[in-house]
């Protein structure tokens, strides 16, 4: 080992510059060393450390106790000078005398660490604030710690759960997305259903939602979605003015159950969707019927199927020459022409300037597509008309849509390929709400 560090002494031994430095309040710094790498230590900085004395009271019966020596207890303190940090804690013990409450030693409670702790507190947060605001992994902050992953993560875990169930989080929420999303794609036993439901604060702050997840439970079903808002109780279920969701019956069905002064929105990515569905299911149908096989290069239909996709406000003249001239040449009985010409349609009342002129258009979609000529527009103008309420509320709420919720979505899509996946659904709870869920705290800065 190196020899220590020189630095400035004052009269009661202890280290001014370096206390300056260390930045703990009442905590001082005896020693500094550089710690050579060993076999299994990483090269860093020691730092031995000792709190300021002060008068400690029995936990059992408050009488102030008095000094019985002290104990050594090595820590991880946050990185310095690009290598961790070892702190060596003289941490002093104390005896209580009271003869009624033989408690016997026990040592001192300081905010430097926590009982049985291997990282400091601050190292603790630090780590919390690197996983929320630089994508980092755990194993990453593992080693600029120079500890084990499960080092970090048993010492991270009880401070995201407090967090993550705070029931402050839940306060003022106004606007409520709900979207589900895979985790995993290996059956394995422990890991629990492949889908995830995930709940997400869409409320307007300063006339732009912010979207933050509240929380992720197991499986894909109106159930999983109508017992999480259950157990959240009235007062929050009372305050959702607005409940967004993607077409699928078991949302609504919980909506509709555990919501019912909300208002269900369908969000206008999935209408939108639906269109272009039912158009290209439209276009692969006549090319097979045109020409029996499915699209290749030098196929009319097939050559402008991307063109057919875009908006109409966003092609230039070329492409719609390009269209036209495809449809005439791969259409004879403008099936995909009418097809096209609805998916445009749907399109525009969603990119309407004005919400009145949007709410027109929708209504003329749900009168004019379930008796359209060609059956993938007919089905689905069927199936808008069994969404009519949630379909036309797009335009009575200020366009709600489940945008942050997709927004959440590929947050917790990059944490996971950061972390190489997960095994503990817990674990990634945890994980994805500190990821995605805006968590603030005093000492994370």
């Amino acid at each position: 080992m190196a020899e220590p560090t020189s630095c400035c002494v004052e009269p009661g031994g202890y280290c001014a510059r370096v206390d300056t430095m260390f930045n703990m309040p009442s905590v001082h710094v005896l020693d500094a060393a550089w710690r050579d790498r060993s076999s299994n230590v990483a090269a860093g900085l020691r730092l031995t450390v000792e709190s300021h004395p002060a008068e400690t009271g029995c936990p059992s019966c408050g009488v102030i106790a008095v000094g019985h020596g002290r104990r050594v207890r090595r820590l991880h303190d946050i990185p310095a000078f690009g290598a961790p940090v070892e702190l060596v804690w003289r941490q002093r013990r104390y005896r209580c005398m009271e003869p009624a409450f033989p408690l016997g030693g026990f040592s001192e409670d300081h905010p430097l660490a926590p009982a049985r702790a291997k990282l400091t507190s601050r190292a603790g947060w630090w780590a919390i604030s690197c996983i929320q605001r630089d994508n980092a992994s755990v194993a990453s902050i593992a080693r600029r710690l120079g500890v084990d992953w499960h080092t970090v993560w048993d010492a991270i875990r009880p401070l995201l759960a407090e967090l993550a169930d705070d029931p402050a989080r839940l306060a003022g929420v106004e606007v409520l997305g709900v979207d589900e999303h895979l985790w995993h794609h290996t059956p394995k036993a422990g890991k629990g259903p492949k889908e995830l439901t995930g709940m997400v604060d869409l409320t307007r702050h300063d006339g732009r939602p912010q979207a933050r997840l509240l929380d992720l439970v197991p499986g894909r079903s109106g159930k999983a979605y109508a017992d999480w808002l259950f157990s959240r109780g009235a007062k929050f279920t009372a305050g959702v003015r607005t409940a967004t969701l993607d077409p699928f019956r078991g949302y609504s069905n919980a909506i509709r159950d555990e919501l019912e002064d909300a208002t269900a929105v369908l969000d206008a990515f999935h209408v939108v969707r639906l269109g272009l569905k039912a158009m290209e299911e439209t276009r692969r149908r006549v090319q097979q019927e045109q020409l029996g096989h499915r699209g290749r290069k030098p196929d009319p239909l097939y050559r402008i199927r991307n063109a057919l996709r875009a908006g109409a406000d966003k092609l230039t003249a070329r492409q719609i020459e390009r269209i036209e001239t495809g449809l005439q040449a791969g259409d004879p009985h403008f099936e995909v022409t009418v097809a096209w010409r609805c998916y445009q349609l749907l399109r525009s009342a969603f990119t309407a300037t004005s919400l009145a002129e949007g709410r027109a258009i929708a209504t003329k979609v749900l009168e004019s597509f379930p008796s359209c000529p060609v059956a993938e527009i007919a089905r689905l103008g069927r199936t808008l008309r069994s969404w009519h309420d949630q379909f036309l509320a797009y335009f009575t709420t200020g366009r709600a849509s489940n945008g942050g919720t997709e927004a959440i979505n590929g947050i917790i899509e990059l944490h996971r390929r950061v972390a190489r996946g997960f095994r503990n659904p817990c674990n990634y709870r945890l994980r994805m709400i500190l990821a995605a869920g805006r968590l603030t705290h005093p000492n994370l800065r």
